[in-house]
């Protein structure tokens, strides 16, 4: 069973939707958080501990979480999506991206 963790800025939008969405399904364990202060949930040193890949929304993700947990994320799977803050949560097309970049590293 893979242990997934979704990135974003607030955990809100992005990431809460493809926790959402990936939850329950071939066997994934799913967890979210934010990197911002602000965040629902934000991403702690457990959360990283905890997963088995990391898949960040975009490349300043990457970079926050490298300079947080610099040894914690030495031997993690770290991807960057790509996804821009331009979708709310649960966005048809978000989701719709959400699947098809997802798809590309772990079967779903």
């Amino acid at each position: 069973m893979f242990q997934l963790l979704f990135v974003c800025s607030r955990n809100k939008w992005r990431s809460l939707t493809a926790e959402t969405i990936f939850k329950g399904r071939c066997g994934v364990e799913v967890k979210s958080a934010g990197t911002e202060e602000g965040a629902r949930i934000k991403v702690t040193e457990g959360h990283v501990g905890w997963a088995d890949i990391i898949f960040a929304m975009e490349k300043k993700h990457v970079r926050r979480l490298k300079e947080r947990f610099p040894a914690q994320m030495m031997n993690k799977q770290l991807i960057c999506l790509d996804i821009p803050d331009d979708y709310r949560y649960m966005d048809e097309e978000l989701i719709e991206i959400l699947e098809s970049r997802v798809a590309d590293y772990i079967e779903i």
